[in-house]
């Protein structure tokens, strides 16, 4: 246990059914104060639920964000969308090839500049996202178990500013 301003924060190995008299005693010296640490512990157990969720769809977070952008906003362009994710135009580029490569997403000429491409759902793609929306909002619940309504939405407002 580590004390943050008058909070104790547990450290990983106290959390986990792994631990030991070797490991319990592992010092984490000033990670548990860290915003950056505690962000990626969970991130990572965010994106694990997730994947473990979809395995039978066999989508990413990203990917599955990319497709929600696509199905609201139909017509963006990938340099539109990466700008928007915040990734580079590459990255974009080969999310969209996976997706277009399961039939999820098309690219069709763009009405306003012959150099890019329309990113548009397929049915199959719109399809799938609808099916997804209640499997995403279980995937919400479960790691915000732990966090009253008001505590989420704190939560929200909170990585938003880190984020902004």
């Amino acid at each position: 246990m580590k004390l943050v301003d008058g909070k104790t924060i547990s450290t990983p190995l106290e959390n986990s059914s792994q631990a030991n008299g070797s490991e319990a005693e592992i010092d984490f010296d000033i990670l548990p104060t860290l915003i950056g640490y505690h962000l990626r512990r969970a991130q990572i157990t965010v994106f694990n639920d997730f994947v473990k969720m979809m395995s039978e769809v066999q989508i990413t977070p990203g990917q599955f964000g990319v497709a929600l952008l696509i199905n609201t906003n139909p017509g963006l362009t990938q340099s539109a969308l990466a700008r928007t994710v915040g990734i580079e135009r590459s990255t974009m580029v080969a999310v969209i090839d996976a997706l277009e490569t399961r039939g999820l997403v098309e690219r069709r000429p763009s009405p306003v500049d012959r150099r890019s491409y329309a990113l548009v759902l397929s049915e199959q793609g719109n399809d799938m996202i609808e099916r997804l929306r209640p499997m995403v909002a279980a995937h919400e619940d479960r790691i915000a178990k732990n966090l009253s309504a008001d505590e989420r939405a704190q939560l929200i407002i909170l990585l938003a500013k880190i984020a902004d």
